[in-house]
């Protein structure tokens, strides 16, 4: 096996590839190739976060067209993203992975509540940290998570 190239990293994987050919949902064949994937990151060594999307659960854009709340539309794409954070903590727990799924808000005996001192202690000691929820504020793209929790976990080269 080769030396990885980097020790820490931030994945960001697409809701919509989870839905593979229905559309829609999550396709248990893909989540758990995925998850497949990311374990053998963890064999190799790596210290792997996840950022998931939710456009295959659930897409703003035409309930916003249709006169949907703004915020409420944004308040369901966040819940999205924690649905599938909780489907890939159990794929990956089914591959023998330790998975811990965090949100950037409060959701009691689902998942924990993000803590940067507590996500990098967790990559440490090889636990995958699925980050979801984004932000945790309406009007926010996904993007501005990715870039808020890897500055924060500072992905690093070996």
């Amino acid at each position: 096996m080769s030396q990885p190239i980097y020790k820490r990293i931030l994945l960001k994987l697409s809701g919509e590839a989870l839905q593979g050919d229905e559309g829609f949902g999550i396709d248990p064949s893909i989540l758990d190739r995925m998850a497949l994937e990311v374990k053998e990151l963890v064999e190799m060594g790596v210290e792997v976060g996840v950022v998931l999307g939710g456009g295959n659960l659930f897409r703003g854009a035409k309930l916003a067209k249709a006169g949907m709340n703004r915020v409420v539309g944004d308040h369901m794409g966040m819940l999205a993203t924690v649905m599938n954070g909780l489907a890939m903590r159990d794929a990956l727990h089914r591959a023998d992975v330790n998975a811990k799924l965090m949100s950037a808000f409060q959701l009691n005996g689902i998942c924990d509540t993000y803590n940067w001192s507590e996500a990098i202690k967790m990559l440490r000691e090889k636990r995958v940290v699925i980050f979801s929820a984004g932000t945790g504020s309406p009007f926010s793209r996904l993007i501005l998570q990715l870039v808020y929790v890897g500055l924060k976990l500072k992905p690093m080269s070996c």
